[in-house]
């Protein structure tokens, strides 16, 4: 489900919400510490039999040991290649409990908080049913479909290209260390000194970059490197920046300008990026499905490699949401012959 935040046509906040794969942060759980490393300054804990995560300590923690009942939040999810990231938590009564106490907020909830005077508009009784009691009270009766420019915007965050005023645009390249933008511009034709020009160029285009930075959820190391600009012209650009940033409630830093003339921001990695999201095995496994509704409706069986059939097998309850639209059974069928994520389908 895709959860955007509007205003007059304009898409303020967004989210992608997968009920079947639930991110974990801000769940509590009573798990056992499987296993301490000094090397890497903290210690791994089993929160179920198939589930653990990563728990940082700090020189002044209290001391734990292997096997020890602990109770720990989910601080950030599992992203990036690196397994869930944990927090612990003081004891609050026995640990007998095992496994998870408190399921965290959904994404649903988060935005519903961090815009607390907005109402919740639904376009399908399916969407309304996984509106919490607490919520509902905010939801405006009756179904709505997106408005054409919202699911329009909606649907131009998957592309790593994005406009930006004066003709400009920025290419964000995503990499397993950081997120590269790359600011390009038309030639100037203002009149102007060309170096005047371009600086107002990439200072005008610089709220909507840094706002599509939060709708796409881009986080921790970002460099960005703008278009036509000497490197010495570079350090005014941080004052439009920081302004920029300061309504991300995540609150990224801008640290500054590097050698070589990148702007460098960092942003709390939390939650996965839009990107990650994407073109994770889950990811792929949906797009299935999506392009199915939208471009095959006849299809009952999709053959494909092992990657992409075991990531659909994985969300029995997307499959069955998908075939409740179609109004017929979907049958997966593996072809080990076929690359992992390389599907067909047929009538």
């Amino acid at each position: 489900m895709r959860i955007a935040v509007t205003k007059n046509d304009t898409l303020l906040d967004f989210a992608l919400w997968r009920p079947a794969a639930p991110d974990m942060v801000g769940s509590i759980y009573h798990g056992r510490i499987e296993a301490l490393t000094p090397g890497m300054g903290g210690a791994f804990v089993a929160l179920t039999p198939q589930l653990s995560g990563f728990l940082p300590l700090q020189s002044n923690a209290p001391k734990l040991n292997e096997g020890q009942a602990v109770r720990v939040e989910v601080s950030r999810a599992a992203q990036g290649g690196k397994g869930l990231r944990l927090r612990l938590l003081a004891e609050d009564g026995p640990l007998d409990q095992k496994g998870l106490i408190t399921p965290g907020p959904t994404p649903l909830v988060r935005l519903a908080a961090l815009w607390p005077s907005t109402t919740l508009v639904v376009d399908s009784p399916a969407a309304a049913a996984h509106i919490p009691p607490t919520l509902r009270e905010r939801r405006e009766q009756g179904f709505t479909p997106y408005p054409d420019s919202i699911a329009a915007a909606c649907d131009a965050l998957e592309d790593p290209v994005v406009p930006l005023p004066g003709g400009m645009e920025a290419t964000i390249t995503p990499t397993p260390a950081l997120i590269a933008i790359d600011m390009d511009a038309p030639p100037a034709q203002t009149g102007r000194p060309k170096q005047t020009a371009q600086f107002a160029a990439n200072r005008d285009a610089l709220p909507t970059l840094m706002r599509q930075i939060r709708l796409r959820n881009l986080s921790g190391a970002i460099l960005i490197d703008p278009a036509g600009l000497a490197t010495r012209k570079r350090q005014a650009l941080l004052e439009p920046v920081n302004a920029a940033l300061k309504p991300d409630p995540l609150n990224p830093r801008c640290l500054g300008v590097t050698a070589l003339g990148l702007i460098e921001i960092v942003r709390a990695r939390i939650y996965p990026s839009l990107p990650e999201l994407l073109s994770s095995p889950h990811g792929r496994a949906l797009q299935v499905l999506k392009h199915i509704l939208a471009h095959a409706p006849h299809t009952k069986r999709i053959c494909g490699g092992a990657g992409i059939i075991r990531a659909l097998e994985q969300d029995p309850q997307a499959l069955s949401d998908c075939a409740h639209q179609l109004g017929h059974a979907l049958s997966l069928h593996t072809n080990l012959a076929l690359p992992d994520f390389t599907w067909t389908v047929q009538d």
